[in-house]
């Protein structure tokens, strides 16, 4: 039975995981053609509206989901049905009116959000964007409540159903107030509705889903007597209120930064408004491929977290070491090489992708690269911490990695001579300082620490070798190949999709020929069985 909860738990795990990483690349799909239809300044605009409703949206219903679903389940486990239905019922009159209050505050003060952030220009998209921190209470709420019954299916058709109405609506819309000739910061605001009408549309998709669940929940005559409403309450606030406060402190660093990267512009560096609103558009560009790495990584971090805490609790602490050891390492396998490729094909990738941006955009995007992997080795460190017992000292790093990253935008953005390079600087010195932190206190925790260097030195050098093909043939199609295909983007698209096909074909045959890769690295991936026999590995 305890095999079968453990298998289930899992299976909803790697549902949860690969709709993350799923809708990431959706998402990734959409800001391609946003961005270029806004331009950088416009650009900019869309960030700066979505980091202040992130932050509303996080202090709102972070915690939700896992809070509801781990109390229905523990109510549910101890044959208490009605309580399960308190903890729905409460929860959504609670966090329906926290929703509400965080929906007003979005709208009645639009204007002064804005002005913190320094963007006068927004005020309007955070108003369109205010509905839509009620609309994701509820949704968290109905999320949780399936969670509980142990059905992922909900979370993960919500997930994307706001997703693609985020990509068909945002884009539409955008495209039309670009037809009727709407200044920028209208059209961002225009694209940004689709994320309000996401979540509207799920609201009533998961309301189906959640009667489906509820008809198919075994009746039981014993029904027990629920705690009161306030007893209820306070249950789901002690669960939820420490993972709202952890997971908001990276998004109030992200507001923090944005403001003073944009103030310090104007003020240090001595840009005009316009010039401040192309140069942090134009590296919001940047960030949107600087995320993408770390989506892939997220499927992992899920995976492991029971793998290694039912290791730790049965003492089989050789298998807990094993399975981190597979886990930092298929991270270094998979973070390594996009981190290498997008810091050497920095500037063919902003090229094609973004064409007409900001000069700036290239450079950029190389430092954005090079932290993208030390963001996907924070993401796996964190998980194993949290997995062995350790989440205070996971929750320890970020902050003094956060104040870090503002002491180092603050001086470097405001140099004249560096202006928005400080940005992506900041952000390496963050996220390499957070990832030594989890390094030092699992090395000083942990009783069965992987060997750092054995899972390195081998990714490592296949990626340098990855990287090098990448580089020559990128610059042989550019020397060669550009001028007989007559130069402009399609040259450009062509050059760069055989240098990124060679480098795959390069590096699939490092990581096997160099042993790279075992079958227990791959087994924690979705399908690992699969994949590992295609590859032939034992």
């Amino acid at each position: 039975m305890a095999e079968s909860k453990k298998a289930n738990y899992l299976t909803g795990a790697a549902i949860l995981a690969a709709t993350v990483a799923l809708t990431k690349v959706i998402g990734f799909v959409y800001k391609i053609p946003l961005f270029n239809l806004l331009g950088d300044a416009g650009a900019g605009h869309f960030n700066v509206m979505y980091y202040i409703y992130n932050l509303l949206l996080t202090i709102s219903t972070a915690g939700v989901p896992v809070a509801l679903s781990r109390l229905i389940s523990e109510a549910r486990a101890s044959s208490r049905p009605m309580q399960a239905k308190r903890y729905y019922a409460v929860g959504m009159m609670t966090f329906g009116a926290i929703g509400l209050v965080g929906s007003a505050v979005m709208f009645v003060f639009a204007p002064q959000l804005a002005g913190l952030m320094k963007d006068d220009q927004v005020v309007l998209g955070v108003r369109l964007l205010s509905p839509a921190v009620f609309f994701a209470c509820v949704v968290s709420v109905l999320r949780g409540y399936a969670q509980g019954h142990n059905d992922m299916r909900p979370t993960a058709v919500s997930q994307i159903m706001e997703v693609v109405c985020k990509l068909v609506f945002g884009l539409a819309i955008a495209w039309y107030l670009k037809a009727m000739g709407y200044p920028v910061s209208v059209i961002a605001a225009g694209a940004i509705v689709g994320v309000t009408i996401g979540l509207f549309l799920a609201i009533p998709t998961l309301l189906v889903m959640r009667r489906r669940i509820a008809l198919r929940t075994p009746m039981t005559l014993n029904l027990d007597r629920p705690d009161s409403v306030g007893d209820t309450l306070g249950q789901i606030l002690k669960v939820s209120i420490p993972i709202t406060l952890s997971s908001s402190v990276l998004n109030i660093i992200n507001l923090v930064d944005t403001s003073l990267v944009r103030g310090r512009l104007a003020s240090g560096a001595g840009f005009s408004q316009e010039e401040v609103d192309i140069l942090y558009g134009v590296y919001s560009k940047g960030l949107t491929l600087f995320t993408l790495p770390s989506s892939f990584i997220t499927p992992i971090a899920v995976a492991v977290v029971p793998i290694i805490a039912a290791s730790l609790v049965t003492r089989e602490h050789g298998e807990a070491r094993t399975t981190m050891e597979s886990s930092m390492k298929l991270t270094n396998l998979l973070a390594m090489p996009a981190a290498v490729g997008l810091a050497v094909l920095a500037e063919p990738i902003f090229h094609v992708l973004f064409p007409g941006s900001n000069e700036n955009g290239p450079m950029l995007l190389a430092m954005l690269g090079v932290a993208s992997y030390f963001v996907c080795t924070y993401l796996i460190t964190n998980g194993i911490l949290q997995a062995s017992g350790f989440e205070k000292l996971a929750l320890l790093a970020l902050p003094v990695g956060g104040a870090v990253k503002i002491c180092v935008n603050y001086v470097l953005v405001g140099t004249p001579a560096v202006n928005i390079a400080g940005a992506p600087i900041g952000t390496l010195c963050c996220y390499i300082l957070i990832t030594v932190l989890n390094i030092v206190f699992m090395t000083v925790k942990l009783p069965e620490r992987p060997n750092y260097l054995k899972i390195t030195l081998r990714p490592l050098l296949c990626a340098l070798l990855m990287g090098a093909v990448a580089w020559a043939v990128e610059g042989l199609g550019e020397k060669f190949l550009l001028p007989v295909l007559g130069g402009g983007r399609l040259g450009s698209v062509v050059c760069l999709g055989l240098a990124i096909l060679a480098a795959l074909v390069v590096y699939a045959v490092l990581i096997v020929c160099l042993r790279a890769v075992t079958k227990d690295d791959i087994l924690l991936l979705p399908k690992g069985q699969k994949i590992a026999k295609l590859l032939k590995l034992r």
